[in-house]
């Protein structure tokens, strides 16, 4: 079975640097703060602030050799600026450059929390800007903040990664209680543990309950049609639990759950009932 990797999101970091831009932005007195993420070729902005011009928006990717952030990292100092990127002579033959039309520039190399690279934190501004000694340590201390928040997402992806509740109740019967926002990646996680574990058990029966469930931008886990799929290929009864209220509402979990070869409970103990168990009180 192939490893499975933690892949972070970065919310945390995302929600954290939007509130240190607008800081950022103020205190250099420039337009535009952003954060990239160096990736195997490309590095890519997870997250800006534009104040009055719209100069970088999330998203946005860059062949790394090609990037301020490759002149960034590789600098003893671990930062670059200029007063005008055009004319500056590093920066002024590359593509990048010409598509934004910027000036005053200032980078800093932003680590993780072991110190390993991660990207860059960024400021640009249309209009030329001169950037002082305690400018380049202001924007360093930023990105040092930034690493413990980098840290923290990286934490919580290896605690959802490990986290696949399965819980036996006897032989050939177990409860899976899907909590939280399933990604990607933990999807592919549960799927494998689940499927592993009902074949290495002999199970028969297998309740999932979604009481605790969380989805982002009204997006339903297709986590739930194979991992149904795969258990009834498996000859497994499964039988689903704790739809809240609002997740019925929506038609278009409505239209996935209708497509599911699975029955609908109340709860726990009304599934462990028609199961044949019952709750000792």
């Amino acid at each position: 079975m192939p490893e499975t990797k933690r892949i972070s999101t970065h919310e945390s970091l995302k929600a954290v640097s939007y509130k240190l831009f607008e800081v950022i932005s103020e205190e250099l007195e420039v337009n535009t703060a952003y954060v990239t993420q160096r990736g195997p070729k490309a590095m890519e902005v997870i997250s800006s602030f534009n104040r009055d011009h719209y100069i970088i928006p999330e998203g946005y990717q860059v062949d790394y050799d090609g990037t301020y952030c490759r002149l960034i990292i590789q600098s003893d100092e671990e930062a670059m600026h200029t007063n005008n990127l055009g004319s500056f002579t590093l920066t002024k033959d590359l593509e990048v450059t010409e598509q934004l039309e910027v000036k005053g520039f200032l980078g800093v190399t932003l680590r993780d929390f072991y110190g390993n690279v991660f990207g860059t934190l960024c400021v640009m501004d249309k209009e030329e800007k001169e950037f002082s000694e305690d400018d380049i340590h202001f924007l360093k201390k930023m990105a040092e903040v930034l690493s413990y928040i980098i840290h923290l997402d990286n934490t919580i992806a290896d605690i959802e990664l490990l986290s696949v509740p399965i819980i036996p109740i006897k032989k050939g019967l177990a409860i899976l209680s899907l909590q939280g926002n399933i990604n990607e990646e933990r999807s592919q996680k549960i799927l494998e543990d689940t499927l592993s574990y009902a074949a290495k058990n002999g199970s028969h029966s297998f309740i999932i309950d979604l009481s605790q469930i969380v989805l982002l931008e009204n997006r339903f886990p297709d986590i739930l049609k194979n991992l149904v799929l795969g258990l009834n290929i498996m000859g497994i009864k499964v039988m689903m639990t704790g739809l809240p209220p609002w997740l019925v509402k929506m038609q278009e979990v409505r239209d996935h759950l209708t497509d599911l070869q699975t029955e609908y409970v109340m709860d726990i103990e009304s599934a462990l009932n028609k199961i044949g168990y019952t709750l000792e009180k």
